[in-house]
């Protein structure tokens, strides 16, 4: 089965100029975790998810639509053809560790998404071939692993901020209050 068979073709995408809040619009608007991002001539630039945007807001203190995509967008775009077969975009979802896969025609302009809820689906269902259950568990595996704690706390948001240090989660330490005594009466 081929990626055009199973991709969303009607594809709902913001420019590297939009805000955070048209982003988010957009998601909103049509029920979905991420918008492509894509330049003056539809070619596909990068992608924010919901997550970018909540972070974003979260580090940078200001209200969305004061946040270009730009800045919070990943550039780094794993995307395929709507020719692949679709184990071979599969295959990209468990090593790049992604629910969603862009799909590019061949001048990189944004034609379609594919998402691991796709993928899932489609192997659920009475079609020829499905997947193996395996393969599609190997993949929410990998995309739901956790990163270690320390790798973290070094981790710096897409900008080049550095991420907000992280709360610690042991109880305060009792400090024990004393009493005062009442003060004397020097008469």
């Amino acid at each position: 089965m081929k990626v055009t068979d199973l991709m969303t073709h009607d594809v709902r995408a913001c420019t590297i100029h939009d805000s955070l809040n048209a982003a988010a619009r957009i998601m909103w608007d049509h029920d979905c975790g991420c918008a492509p991002v894509v330049d003056e001539h539809g070619k596909l630039a990068g992608i924010v998810t919901d997550r970018d945007i909540c972070m974003a807001a979260y580090t940078q203190g200001l209200p969305l639509d004061a946040i270009p995509v730009e800045r919070v967008m990943s550039p780094r775009v794993i995307s395929c053809a709507r020719g692949d077969e679709l184990d071979t975009a599969h295959r990209l979802m468990r090593t790049h560790e992604i629910h969603r896969l862009p799909v590019a025609d061949s001048r990189g302009r944004l034609v379609g998404i594919l998402s691991l809820s796709d993928v899932v689906n489609h192997s659920c269902g009475d079609s020829a071939a499905p997947l193996d259950a395996v393969e599609i568990a190997a993949t929410i595996s990998a995309i739901r692993r956790r990163r270690k704690p320390a790798a973290l706390a070094a981790a710096a948001s897409p900008n080049g901020d550095a991420a907000p240090a992280r709360e610690s989660t042991k109880p305060p330490k009792k400090t024990g209050a004393r009493r005062r005594k009442p003060p004397t009466d020097p008469r």
